[in-house]
């Protein structure tokens, strides 16, 4: 049996080219010629390599998750605290060698109907994150670490839409120093976010007549 030709192109370096393109521009802002001329393939080889777009967005995406997020880092830090810093710092710090912001955040706002399965993999990602935060948290309860009266959930969301707001804003052009800024601020409200709810004081009963 004869063997297939083999690929003239390498094909991480042609992953990390798809990877920027959808960084960049989203998923639906990123076409067909523009993958395949930033990638230095034709349309046949970029569907014998990858499949479709579809599957090549996936590919770049876990790529993405892999490389460029260290989350694993962020959730193993030795305190709840530390990994709330960890993970808004991160968000403030922009390498000035990828685009700016986050791909799951940029790609999912980008998304119409017409993308709807991609939509909801950037969906079940996001929401895969928050949950694995929100595990991270319940731990920290059960170590003694944050008190009894936190709350896992409200921790994990506060912080996932703190740091997607900072993505979007770092899109916008805000500086490192900005996004630290608003990094630190969004920490001070860290006591409070730890005592959890409070109960409210009993109304005191009113004078008999």
């Amino acid at each position: 049996m004869a063997k297939g030709r083999p690929r003239s192109f390498d094909m991480d370096t042609a992953l990390d080219q798809a990877l920027k393109l959808f960084w960049t521009k989203g998923y639906e802002g990123t076409s067909l010629s523009d993958l395949t001329q930033a990638m230095g393939i034709s349309p046949p080889s970029l569907y014998a390599a990858f499949g479709n777009k579809e599957e090549l967005f996936r590919r770049a995406l876990d790529r993405y998750m892999q490389e460029m997020v260290d989350f694993c880092g962020t959730l193993n830090a030795p305190t709840a605290r530390e990994v709330a810093e960890r993970l808004l710092h991160a968000s403030a710090d922009i390498d000035p060698d990828h685009p700016a912001g986050c791909l799951l955040v940029q790609a999912a706002l980008s998304c119409s109907e017409a993308s709807d399965s991609v939509r909801q993999e950037l969906i079940a990602r996001r929401k895969a994150g928050e949950e694995a935060l929100r595990d991270r948290f319940e731990r920290a309860v059960r170590e003694g670490d944050l008190p009894p009266t936190a709350d896992p959930a409200l921790l994990a969301g506060y912080l996932t839409v703190t740091a997607e707001g900072m993505a979007v804003h770092a899109t916008s052009g805000a500086s490192r120093e900005v996004l630290r800024a608003i990094a630190d601020a969004a920490l001070q409200a860290w006591p409070v976010l730890i005592a959890g709810k409070q109960s409210s004081p009993s109304q005191p009963e009113q004078a008999a007549d």
